[in-house]
């Protein structure tokens, strides 16, 4: 697993969904972790003598060959995420919105076709 900076991170996520594009998958995971990735017992010190333990957020993602990780702090958390997200949108093409018919226009041709195929006794 290599630990990446945030823009070689985003730049490499990018290849990772061009490269499984026609086959293949992506997964993309969010864990938070503590500022420096420190152990329980510097973080429980830490907690004891007052100091304040920023949080992070620690993203992994893989494609099933490479694996490829990046910690995002608060400050660039906005950043990260417009990025993230901008990626997302761009290579999700497989999640295109159909076309839905109206319920009760729907309900009104079913009848309409039923009534037409019986034949009137007489």
């Amino acid at each position: 697993m290599v630990l990446l900076q945030l823009d070689p991170f985003l730049n490499e996520l990018t290849s990772m969904f061009e490269r499984s594009n026609e086959k293949g998958s992506v997964w993309v995971t969010l864990k938070r972790c503590t500022s420096s990735l420190k152990s329980k017992v510097q973080r429980n010190k830490m907690a004891t003598a007052g100091e304040a333990i920023e949080y992070r957020c620690l993203i992994r993602a893989t494609d099933g060959k490479k694996t490829i990780s990046t910690s995002v702090g608060a400050k660039d958390h906005q950043r990260f995420q417009a990025s993230y997200a901008t990626i997302l949108k761009a290579h999700m093409t497989a999640l295109k919105k159909r076309e839905r018919k109206d319920k009760k226009k729907a309900a009104e041709g079913d009848k309409k076709e039923g009534a037409a195929k019986k034949p009137k006794r007489v």
